[in-house]
């Protein structure tokens, strides 16, 4: 019988696995780069099978565990599932590690906690945090008569402050011999750091095996690229999500991070589609320089509509479950998506609601929002997650009926209230809280008075009429932030694919100009853009790697000719398609 040959994405994939086992077998410590659909979930997978097959039982012997930490309590769980609970690996999120270790460690909390921002207020009145037990779980800060209550953000400085210290160094050493950080490229910058200065630059500590992309780090807090000279760098050059046509793209994109696919005859296609003989007169800076060189919402919108029938007659099945349209603009859409309302509330600044910024926005759409559809799914500790509560303390029966009742009445009133009616339904629930943040902002409002005032801060007026917007058209801004960019937190496209993507670019954002970042691909960007670039040239990548058969990107911002060289070079010039005129021809 004639074996099979190996395919090219496999062939890689494995010279990628037995680099990473050589260092998980002689102790070094590694960053395995692994770019978008090239498996990196497999390759943590793998680590964690080998460690548990190979030294699962000495480490358990030894009261020692693989230290496993995630972005997020899905991925936690996930991975829990994957291993089926292997006690030889400890899985958790950057806070439930962190506080794994810290909270043993009291006298040094008690030393700590008094010089984090906010604490000295918090404990002046009770001359001190004297023998207090610190105490976290829920992220919100409290100082009662035996104990202080932590927030998220101590945690992360409490841990970077504590690994200056040998005893404690030593500690997480002998528990976790092992430290393997998923999606590192989005890890607290801080904690990184602290890593890098106690553990790596001496050559003493865990075995530190780091997995990512930081290509695909889109979001602001992340460290980003990790370099240093005590990891070994392990590239994984497959790509088992995309067709010919779409690696060669990213490859000419990402000449660094060459990636082979599985099937090189497979069809595919990745076409880029653009506006710039478009008569009409481009947008200014009037009213926002971040709209500069687009063309006119009407315009935008015809030109959506053209390349949607266009695309369809060639035999794109735009079915949700077929094609996924990304937009990396907001001038298509924005009306008809149902939050007509909010977007002026921020003038010119209007990366606040579409990055969820705005600590209201942020705490409707990822832990309310979510929290109601668990709720209604009966998915009961899902909804206690969503509200930060952990275990809830249901007792006996009427507890039960309390939060039953309360969430019943919160999804009607959802649908007929006010955001601002919404938030004080929840702060005067005796089972519900409010994240610190929304609370401050609330105090500052009500400190200001009901009326606006002259003078107020933007923060305060923004609040103000927040509040106002019905809350449906939150919902309605939740479901397009989820559906359209790559921004969403709960179920969004960092870590998906799809079969076709439409990808939309244009102006719209303060912190994007897609146009400028392709411009400055050659030469580099000025030194005090590199963050800006980044940002850009990473956002842009993630949304041309989702897809597995079809790609097409429609700009509706004007490319200067830098930046058509710079897209040619990418998509080639046969697969650039200048659009008509008038986007009503045919």
């Amino acid at each position: 019988m004639v074996e099979e040959a190996e395919n090219p994405a496999d062939a890689a994939g494995r010279i990628a696995l037995q680099r990473m086992f050589g260092c998980l077998d002689d102790g070094s410590s590694f960053r395995l780069e692994a770019g978008a659909g090239a498996g990196k979930t497999f390759s943590l997978d793998k680590a964690l099978r080998r460690l548990i097959d190979r030294r699962g039982a000495e480490l358990l012997r030894a009261g020692q565990q693989v230290g496993c930490i995630t972005y997020t309590n899905v991925a936690k769980d996930e991975i829990i599932s994957r291993i089926q609970a292997h006690p030889a690996v400890r899985p958790e999120t950057i806070h439930g590690f962190c506080w794994s270790l810290l909270k043993d460690f009291q006298s040094t909390l008690r030393a700590l906690v008094p010089n984090l921002d906010g604490w000295a207020e918090r404990l002046d009145p009770v001359a001190g945090i004297g023998a207090r037990r610190v105490h976290y779980e829920l992220g919100y800060p409290s100082v009662g008569d035996h104990q202080v209550t932590l927030r998220h953000d101590d945690v992360l400085a409490l841990m970077i402050e504590a690994l200056s210290y040998p005893k404690f160094r030593s500690v997480l050493t002998a528990r976790f011999p092992i430290l393997l950080i998923d999606e590192y490229q989005d890890t607290d910058a801080g904690f990184v750091d602290a890593i890098k200065a106690q553990f790596l630059d001496g050559g003493h500590g865990p075995q530190i095996g780091l997995f990512g992309d930081h290509w695909q780090k889109i979001y602001g807090e992340g460290c980003g690229l990790v370099e240093h000279p005590a990891l070994v760098v392990i590239d994984k050059n497959a790509n088992f999500r995309s067709t010919d046509p779409i690696v060669q793209m990213l490859n000419r994109m990402r000449p660094a991070l060459p990636q082979m696919v599985r099937d090189p005859a497979l069809p595919g296609e990745a076409r880029l589609f653009h506006t710039n003989q478009w008569p009409g007169a481009r947008r200014t800076g009037q009213g926002g320089g971040h709209w500069t060189g687009d063309t006119s919402p009407e315009a935008a919108r015809a030109y959506f509509a053209h390349i949607k029938h266009r695309l369809a007659g060639e035999g794109w099945n735009f079915a949700v479950e077929k094609t996924k349209i990304l937009m990396l603009s907001h001038s298509v859409l924005a009306r008809e998506q149902g939050y007509a309302n909010i977007p002026p509330i921020y003038g010119q600044f209007n990366d606040p609601w579409l990055k969820k910024d705005d600590p209201h926005i942020k705490f409707l759409a990822d832990r309310l929002e979510p929290a109601c559809a668990a709720f209604e799914a009966k998915r009961y500790g899902e909804m206690f997650e969503c509200f930060g509560t952990g275990a809830p303390k249901i007792r006996k029966h009427a507890d039960k009926v309390a939060w039953t009742n309360a969430m019943t009445a919160l999804l009607a009133l959802r649908m007929s209230g006010t955001i601002g009616e919404v938030v004080d339904y929840i702060a005067g629930q005796p089972h519900m809280r409010l994240p610190e943040t929304v609370e401050e902002a609330e105090k500052r409002l009500a400190d200001a008075g009901p009326e606006p005032i002259e003078g107020e801060s933007r923060r305060v007026t923004r609040l103000r009429k927040l509040r106002a917007v019905p809350y449906i058209e939150l919902i309605a801004l939740d479901r397009f932030i989820d559906g359209h960019t790559p921004f969403a937190t709960k179920h969004g496209v960092k870590g998906a694919e799809f079969e076709n993507v439409l990808v939309i670019v244009g102006r719209g954002w303060n912190k994007y100009n897609f146009g400028q970042m392709l411009e400055w691909i050659e030469a580099g960007p000025p030194a005090d853009k590199v963050e800006f670039f980044e940002n850009n040239r990473n956002l842009f990548y993630v949304a041309c790697s989702r897809p597995k058969v079809r790609l097409a990107l429609l700009f509706t911002q004007l490319l200067s000719a830098d930046a058509m060289a710079r897209l040619s070079a990418w998509f080639g010039a046969d697969n650039i398609v200048a659009l008509p005129a008038d986007p009503g021809v045919a």
